[in-house]
């Protein structure tokens, strides 16, 4: 099946007089007839549930469709976008580890890998994800653990290059884990391009409407634990809690996402509520035209304000003549996504009178869902910085984050330029 029928019918498949949508599975816990039994499924000898804060069938018929949208072998689902790229990065990583990353990351992402992560003492190396190979490659350390990217960066819309980094990671004999939040498989499958563990902020595109907040962790099932076996002791030696067993030989292709659920989620619980995995379940089912219609938005307000004497710049990787439009091509040929940055000349005090004279198009710290909104970062999520702190941090002081809805295009201009004629 193509991804936009997947959407749809993957994950929940009803029987015979099962009900055709998604059950929402509200229960705490699970029901056996045995001792016998669950003691099985505390070993990790059989597969079933028996506790929602590790594991619930609603949950785990949404990560499989997702898990099947890109192409993977085993997903779960976390509390947020947050807690799937700590559980990501931690899943391997103890103290002592190191791991590599793009610097023009989400400021929420860059902050747990550069102050609580650091706490536990795992070190994190922010790199300029636009250096060539052999400089890339001098970052490497013999702890280092795994690389991280986004396809398309949080507010910069940057676009990463896979290849490269899949080249570099793996000379190293560790995975790439990719943030695919703002692409979504729709638009981008990073497994095809060499990338091994997939994250998400479902809050985003996935569910579509803002209303629940989520994360997912898919797996590709191709990097090979074993043949790195003294990088990765958490998956490749005997784990005391769970009577000695050693997650890539006993479950192979499903270690990773096995070692997660067993062993993080039962400790840190950061599970999504099964009634949000009913909701991002309904925003999947229509992503694909969705996504279609972002898109199609998003290059329309790029190109106005691209022409518009009183925008300083845009970036929007779908845009001919961006930097990043090459990429863009060879990696998302059907579009990028519905999230461009641009600046209004004058600086900050011109940007806020810009914003505030809106209409409909709202101010809002979200971004990726149906309707459109802005955000102006040195004003509110890094207010805290100054002018020369946001720039090491890759954000201009001047870059407003819009994120292009689904409205009309043509009303969605409109507001833009009446906002502008108030400055």
């Amino acid at each position: 099946m193509k991804v936009d029928t997947k959407c749809l019918h993957e994950g929940w498949k009803p029987k015979q007089g099962e009900p055709r949508q998604l059950p929402v599975y509200q229960s705490t816990t699970f029901k056996y007839d045995t001792s016998e039994y669950m003691g099985k499924l505390f070993d990790l000898e059989a597969s079933g549930y028996f506790y929602t804060r590790l594991q619930n069938p609603t949950n785990d018929f949404v990560a499989e469709k997702i898990c099947a949208m890109e192409g993977g072998v085993a997903a779960m689902l976390t509390s947020s976008g947050q807690a799937a790229n700590f559980y990501a990065i931690f899943n391997i990583c103890e103290a002592g580890d190191h791991f590599i990353t793009s610097s023009s990351i989400y400021g929420g992402t860059y902050n747990l890998f550069n102050v609580t992560m650091r706490k536990m003492g795992i070190e994190c190396t922010f790199v300029d994800q636009t250096l060539p190979e052999e400089e890339l490659a001098k970052y490497f350390k013999p702890n280092t653990k795994a690389v991280f990217g986004e396809t398309i960066t949080n507010p910069t819309v940057t676009v990463f290059d896979f290849e490269k980094f899949a080249r570099l990671a793996h000379s190293h004999g560790v995975p790439l884990i990719v943030d695919n939040t703002f692409a979504t498989p729709v638009n981008c499958r990073p497994f095809e391009w060499g990338a091994d563990i997939v994250t998400h902020s479902t809050t985003k595109y996935m569910d579509g409407q803002g209303v629940t907040v989520g994360g997912c962790i898919v797996d590709s099932g191709n990097f090979d634990w074993m043949a790195h076996a003294e990088k990765f002791p958490g998956l490749c030696t005997p784990d005391d809690s769970y009577h000695g067993i050693t997650y890539a030989e006993r479950f192979g292709k499903g270690a990773y996402i096995t070692k997660a659920t067993a062993q993080l989620m039962r400790d840190l619980g950061s599970i999504q509520a099964p009634q949000n995995a009913f909701y991002l379940n309904l925003g999947l089912e229509t992503l694909s035209v969705r996504m279609e219609r972002h898109c199609k938005n998003a290059l329309k307000v790029a190109k106005y304000l691209a022409a518009n004497d009183k925008i300083d710049w845009v970036h929007f990787a779908d845009l001919e003549g961006d930097e990043y439009n090459d990429l863009a091509k060879k990696y998302m040929p059907n579009g990028t996504c519905g999230v461009l940055a641009f600046a209004v000349k004058g600086g900050r005090e011109k940007a806020i009178k810009f914003m505030d004279s809106l209409n409909f198009v709202s101010i809002a710290t979200h971004v990726a869902d149906a309707k459109s909104c802005l955000l102006h970062p040195a004003s509110h999520t890094h207010r805290q910085l100054t002018d020369e702190q946001l720039r090491e941090a890759g954000v201009a002081p001047d870059l407003i984050r819009l994120s292009v809805g689904i409205e009309d295009a043509d009303d969605i201009i409109a507001d833009i330029e009446q906002a502008l004629a108030n400055i």
